[in-house]
């Protein structure tokens, strides 16, 4: 298990990451109005109405009229800004605020915010059709988060990433390395728990929808598989000149500092 922290991946054809920003500011208002000051009965009624409850969709079973709030197929979408707790909501915004950037980037504005609703619709649509019968409602921007590291995977898999490693160890690492270590665990948890309490289907649908889309969807000439190697701060090279010299001599480095500069 790891956390990521930031990468230093430069802004190639955007000002600001403004979709990125936008949907993480929804999610937070979302949460915070459906979680730490809702009751609990408005809780209960939101997760239900804006959920995504496969047995409804598929019509194994019907909602009560009174929690019909939009229609079912909005689901498909809703349910992703709907979180469960504090460390629901925090590691999907993390994930989308390190990476989201980027693949906004090679995407563009419009056409990144589509890829995000796709993946997230890819998302419950995996885990619906996993367990079409289930009445348990989906929450959470994982199917869409899934899809944005699966697409940065494809696009800089050579910028290195602080991670926090096991909750402890910071580690500055190429992207491929965790990300592929992440997507993988995603659909060995599928296979050894289809039916657990986290939705890993939802997660390998939105890894599945991101990998294709981010193909169809980046900007021209935006490369798959960027081979420019962007180093953290922490790792640069000297640019000040040591006592006795007229140049920084080679290899020489600046003291690490503990994240170099957020994304």
């Amino acid at each position: 298990m790891f956390i990521p922290l930031h990468d230093r991946n430069e802004l190639k054809h955007i000002d600001m990451q403004y979709v990125t920003v936008t949907l993480i500011v929804i999610n937070f208002a979302v949460w915070f109005i459906t979680g730490p000051i809702a009751t609990e009965d408005f809780a209960n009624a939101a997760l239900l109405a804006f959920g995504y409850i496969p047995a409804i969709v598929f019509d194994y079973a019907m909602l009560d009229p009174s929690f019909v709030y939009v229609p079912d197929e909005f689901t498909f979408v809703t349910y992703s800004f709907l979180h469960g707790d504090l460390s629901h909501f925090a590691m999907n915004m993390l994930f989308l605020w390190v990476f989201g950037d980027n693949v906004e980037d090679a995407l563009g504005h419009f056409r990144f915010l589509v890829f995000y609703l796709l993946c997230t619709a890819a998302g419950a649509l995996a885990h619906g059709l996993i367990d079409p019968a289930s009445e348990a409602p989906l929450i959470g921007a994982s199917g869409a988060v899934s899809g944005v590291v699966a697409a940065y995977f494809l696009l800089h898999p050579k910028v290195r990433v602080w991670i926090l490693v096991l909750f402890r160890v910071p580690l500055p690492l190429p992207a491929a390395i965790p990300l592929a270590f992440w997507i993988g665990q995603q659909f060995f948890m599928l296979a050894v728990d289809p039916n657990g309490g986290v939705s890993w289907s939802a997660h390998v649908g939105g890894i599945v929808s991101g990998l294709v889309l981010v193909v169809l969807l980046r900007r021209r000439g935006v490369p798959l598989f960027d081979r420019t190697i962007v180093t953290p701060r922490a790792v640069e090279h000297q640019s000040e000149p040591i006592e006795g010299t007229t140049s920084p001599l080679p290899g020489r480095r600046k003291p690490p500092t503990p994240w170099g500069r957020p994304t």
